[in-house]
């Protein structure tokens, strides 16, 4: 067991004064030493090794005082000796250890004089000998206690990783396999990180025994370990008499890790090396929230390739619990912490009522909400604890640790489809518990360890669409529930997600097109809607279930059947991960809560770019779309798509689409090839564009038979045999649609070829740019189904349609493609509020349309896509789209815009005054009757 501070402290002091006048360096530095680690109740020898030699990168051989493998070198000099030169020489034996025992920490010393150096923070510290017992909390290193950080990404979880696959991949290699091989990992896992972080002793206890008690060859490996798993699954009054004394070392751990009889491994000579390389580094480094999700990728090669590309990030969890619970709990603690009555009794109900708080998630995978969750809610029981120990009342500073502490593990439930990284979970929990128990003991200066395992996270190994989660935690029981389910469209679904999705939505007809995500909601919304039950929720999700189809067939659920209230959102940002092999998702954040529970002020976080961070709004309501709703009349709309402008305007088109299989489409090289062979073939081609021809300004072309009468299409071998291709091409298909044309190959699927110049709006367009690139498109051009098309459009038309008003209606309700546009004409354009205009208003802003088309002709050289790229974008243009901007924006109202979010709002108001005659309409429409 590891001394207390207290305990290290009076050594400290003893240490300090029996040493006061050493000053000699060959004559009185092993004993020195000896007796400093003596301090920390560590057998010097047992670690750490005098004169390591060492052949330094220049060639020369030079000779460590002492060298601690991963953890500590020391120069020692004679007393009044220069520390600087000691200094330079520390470097370069740092420089010349291997990579997997370069230490953390450096220290030089002439007895008198002490400088520490973290050569992981940078950070040093200069003290003198009779200072040390105040400064030995800096060498908490030594038992296990080092000072953590905790941030997105750092590459020794990657190496973390890196190392589990290499164990992973030769146990496999030899035989091992299936569930034992998951478990035995997980097993191997815990223990490396027990072996760091003082849950064993003495600290590198495991590879001292694997070091020195197992055969090179390997050969007995397996058995040792397999008896280390049994000692740990043993209580030391239970264990045989006559065990092994590094054996009886090991402490029992208990918490069902261990119990489960598992198949010995066998090793051989380079298994040994690798489990001993794994061995040696230094475990306590790597976080738990961040390792469970790198870990996983151990089980799939491929995956692991990517080095931990797919991980939540700790701050993007933050973006989720703080304004889910942690934000209004630590307001609540600063709140009684500003008390001058009461103050201890009522900090001392808080820190009961932390203990009450239970968690759900759902779809936990390796459990990186969990483990964040517990880590903040522990923190704040520290901070809470601290204050009262400041009140000093009630004997309260005699009780322990472990009389205080009342957050555990057991205040946490998951649900996980997959058992490998629902065990990791539990492991990963039962990581940060050790790491803020070991936190809660330096406060109160002991030692305080929750070893044996007395109490266990809730994980359960099940589908959470297929089970009760009152089963797992019963709703009334329940806090908050929160996580990150599975990102997976409807188009990618497999037949049983895709019913799963249905069966919960219950949208009767086709069952509609909702992401996976989305059922993890629906279930959210049905288990909170229970009485009694006032747990809140949030997901991280794709921001699809707030754009384009999805909002109409999801939210009038959550709003209607649920009766809930979004009580804070953050908008579209990337949800990603800094390590190598990137991986990036465009995502909403979402949270929820019962009406009859939902608090005055909803907190909306806003991104100026997916990249930047967010700025945060308060509104009296949110709406499905992410914008507030301060009259909260309008809450509730969604959108519905529309078969028809509901707005006045004219119908917009999508462009043709062959069915073709490609046989009717020529690259530009292939067409003027053609041209050059084959005359009446070329008076079939025509240039061919959608959006990124379009916007690129590059062409294709297609074959268009209209103009062609059959006895000249007979004359081309060239079209005779494109038309084969196609005719064969649709009758090979399974679609009904392709097989109805497949006996006339000439003839579109659907055929739009303007005769007259007609507007053109890509489908698709880049999220960087503020507007879409509208234009002119002009025969004998056939826009393709990657197009909309706008026949006989007026410049009144096109000044509206790319307006600052209507790209942010676009933006706000169009579906995406990643993070692109996808520009819907059932869902952005015929429900676009048109506004209401004069002839003097419409003159005006057909100017102002002509001047951003002048601007762009200034630049006959450049492509759409380099005129609205936001760093190229020539000033003459953005000049012009900012004037016609602001001439759009007083025809909706005389006030200013003061950002994209008001006019989104503004609209809104607009769409539900356009929307509502229309449904009174359909509501008095009489039902036809049934003949007889």
């Amino acid at each position: 067991m590891s001394l207390s501070w207290n305990e290290i402290r009076v050594r400290a002091k003893q240490f300090a004064a029996d040493f006061v006048d050493a000053h000699y360096e060959k004559g009185e530095t092993q004993t020195f030493y000896n007796e400093f680690f003596e301090v920390f109740g560590i057998k010097r020898r047992q670690v750490a090794r005098y004169e390591e030699q060492i052949k330094k990168l220049s060639g020369n051989t030079g000779f460590i005082d002492l060298f601690w493998p991963k953890h500590l070198l020391v120069e020692q000099k004679s007393a009044g000796r220069d520390l600087k030169a000691a200094a330079d020489q520390a470097g370069e034996y740092f420089d010349a250890v291997k990579d997997s025992e370069k230490p953390r920490f450096q220290l030089l010393c002439d007895f008198q004089n002490w400088e520490l150096l973290d050569r992981d923070t940078r950070e040093s510290w200069s003290f003198t000998l009779a200072e040390l017992p105040e400064k030995v909390d800096l060498f908490a290193f030594m038992i296990g206690r080092e000072k953590r950080t905790y941030q997105d990404q750092d590459p020794v979880n990657i190496e973390a990783s890196e190392l589990m696959g290499k164990i992973h991949d030769e146990l496999e290699e030899n035989g091992y396999k299936g569930n034992d091989l998951e478990r035995y990992l997980v097993r191997l896992l815990f223990m490396l990180f027990a072996d760091d972080t003082g849950i064993f002793q003495p600290r590198d206890h495991m590879l001292d025994v694997i070091e020195n008690r197992t055969k090179e060859d390997g050969s007995d490996l397996g058995l040792w370990i397999q008896q280390v798993f049994e000692i740990l699954d043993t209580p030391e009054d239970e264990r045989q008499k006559n065990l092994d004394e590094d054996l009886n070392k090991f402490p029992y751990v208990n918490g069902e890790l261990f119990s489960e009889r598992l198949r010995t491994a066998n090793f051989n000579s380079a298994m040994r090396d690798t489990f001993l390389e794994a061995c040696r580094f230094n475990w306590s480094k790597v976080s738990p929230a961040i390792f469970g999700s790198l870990f996983q990728s151990v089980m799939d090669p491929a995956e692991r390739r990517k080095k931990g590309a797919h991980y939540t990030t700790e701050k993007n969890i933050m973006k989720l619990i703080g304004p889910l619970f942690l934000d209004e709990l630590r307001d609540e603690f600063a709140k009684l912490k500003a008390l001058r009555r009461e103050k201890f009794s009522k900090l001392e109900a808080f820190r009961k009522h932390l203990s009450t708080l239970t968690f759900l998630d759902p779809a936990c995978g390796c459990g990186n909400f969990l483990i964040i969750a517990y880590r903040e809610l522990r923190r704040l029981e520290l901070d809470c604890l601290v204050e009262l120990r400041k009140q000093n009342v009630g004997g309260k500073d005699m009780l322990g640790a472990q009389s205080l502490s009342d957050v555990d593990v057991s205040q946490f439930y998951g649900i996980e489809l997959e058992e490998f990284p629902a065990r990791i979970a539990e492991v990963a929990m039962w990581m940060m518990d050790h790491i803020m128990n070991v936190e809660l003991g330096d406060l109160f200066g002991e030692v305080y360890s929750r070893i044996p395992l007395k109490k266990s996270p809730h994980i359960t190994h099940a589908d959470a669409l297929a089970m009760d989660w009152n089963d797992l935690l019963p709703a009334h029981q329940c806090s908050y529930i929160m996580g990150n389910p599975p990102f997976i469209g409807s188009k990618y679904q497999s037949v049983e997600q895709r019913q799963q999705v249905r069966d919960i939505a219950a949208l009767g007809g086709s069952g509609g097109t909702l992401d996976f995500v989305c059922a993890w909601f629906l279930n959210a919304g049905a288990y909170v809607n229970q009485d009694s039950t006032k747990a809140k929720f949030a997901f991280v999700t794709t921001n699809s279930i707030v754009q384009g189809e999805q909002v109409a067939q999801l939210w009038p659920l959550m709003f209607d059947r649920y009766k809930l209230e979004i009580i804070f959102g953050h908008r579209t940002f990337e949800w990603g991960s800094e390590a190598r092999g990137k991986a990036h998702v465009h995502v909403v954040i979402i949270g929820l809560t019962r009406r009859d529970m939902e608090p005055a002020v909803k907190r909306l976080f806003s991104y100026e770019t997916i990249k930047s961070e967010p700025e945060e709004t308060t509104h009296k309501a949110l709406t499905a779309y992410l914008f507030g709703a301060d009259d909260a009349s309008n809450r509730y709309r969604v959108v519905k798509e529309e078969s028809r402008p509901i707005n006045g305007l004219p119908r917009l088109l999508t462009g043709s689409k062959p069915l073709d299989g490609g046989h009717f489409v020529l690259s530009a090289e292939e067409a003027a090839l053609v041209m050059k062979e084959d005359k009446v073939a070329a008076k079939a081609l025509r240039p061919y564009i959608g959006a990124q021809e379009y916007i690129n300004g590059w062409t294709r072309w297609v074959l268009y038979f209209a103009d062609l009468t059959p006895a000249e299409i007979k004359s081309s071998k060239f079209l005779k045999e494109r038309l084969s291709a196609v005719s064969s091409w649709r009758s090979d298909s399974k679609s009904k649609p392709t097989l109805a044309i497949a006996n006339t190959p000439s003839i579109y699927h659907v055929t739009v070829v303007p005769v007259a110049p007609f507007l053109a709006i890509p489908n698709v367009s880049s999220e960087r740019r503020e507007y879409s690139p509208i234009g002119w498109v002009t025969p004998p051009i056939i826009p393709n189904q990657k197009l909309r098309v706008l026949l006989d459009a007026s410049e009144v038309q096109f000044a509206i349609l790319t307006s600052a008003m209507h790209m942010a209606w676009m933006r706000a309700i169009t579906g995406r493609m990643k993070s692109d546009y996808m520009y819907s004409v059932g869902v952005v354009y015929n429900t676009f509020p048109w506004p209401e205009m004069n002839d003097k208003a419409k003159e005006k802003v057909g100017a102002l349309a002509q001047a951003v088309l002048d601007a762009r002709a200034q630049f006959p050289d450049s492509t759409l896509a380099d005129l609205y790229d936001p760093d190229l974008m020539p000033p003459v243009l953005r000049k012009a789209h900012t004037a016609l901007d602001k001439a759009v924006d007083k025809l909706y109202r005389s006030k200013p815009f003061e950002s994209e979010r008001e006019r989104v709002e503004h609209l809104f108001g607009l769409y539900e005054k356009m929307v509502a005659p229309l449904e009174e309409k359909a509501k008095e429409k009489p039902k036809r009757k049934k003949k007889v």
